[in-house]
């Protein structure tokens, strides 16, 4: 599988790169992907939540009214979770939403995710490129030049490039991300790859570990 690389003004330089079989022309495992998306997003959960219990309930523990001949049920707390302003019933306590998967599955995860995006014809390669100074506008005469401007992409970089990312931030659909961070969930949800020329070696070399 070969793709052409393109310079940022969506022109074909000439240079054409190889695209590794083993990484690009895969039959994607959609299991191994929904297991690294959920990771992904049971990661991004803070877990912070909590409700009070009985036990935790700053109210009076005097008997709220006598035992018998009340014609209703006992009642011995005005915490009890029967009463407005109770406590809770086994209510949510903080907690860590994560789980282990394997390295391998999470490797064949990101296989599958880049073998579906060869697939769909959904990957460009471009020519290095950086900007001298982070400026939204110069991002997007970019994606305007790739015809890109109202769909999700995502730029992999083999490092991170601060004027790059900065100049990305602020356009919705956009997202820039280097080789190292880059994730099933970010490569299944951008329509479109956009692949540094000198990424894509670093890319194929991780996932080949």
């Amino acid at each position: 599988m070969e793709l052409s690389v393109l310079n940022i003004k969506g022109e074909d330089t000439g240079k054409k790169v190889s695209m590794s079989e083993e990484i690009f022309g895969i039959e994607p495992n959609t299991h191994a992907i929904y297991l690294d998306v959920k990771l992904y997003l049971a990661n991004q959960r803070q877990g912070t939540h909590k409700s009070k219990e009985r036990a935790e309930i700053n109210h009076s523990t005097r008997k709220i009214k006598k035992q018998k001949g009340t014609g209703g049920a006992r009642a011995g707390s005005i915490k009890s979770p029967v009463f407005v302003g109770g406590g809770r019933i086994f209510g949510p306590r903080p907690r860590d939403y994560g789980f282990k998967i394997n390295k391998k599955v999470k490797a064949l995860a990101r296989k599958s995710a880049l073998s579906a995006k060869a697939k769909a014809d959904s990957i460009s390669v471009l020519e290095a490129f950086s900007f001298d100074a982070p400026k939204t506008k110069s991002y997007l005469n970019v994606l305007n030049s790739l015809a890109l401007v109202n769909t999700k992409t995502l730029l992999i970089l083999p490092t991170i490039d601060s004027n790059l990312y900065l100049s990305s931030r602020n356009i919705p659909k956009a997202k820039v991300t280097t080789v190292d961070a880059v994730n099933t969930y970010d490569l299944m949800y951008a329509d479109r790859l956009l692949i540094s020329e000198s990424a894509l070696s670093i890319l194929e070399t991780q996932l080949n570990k």
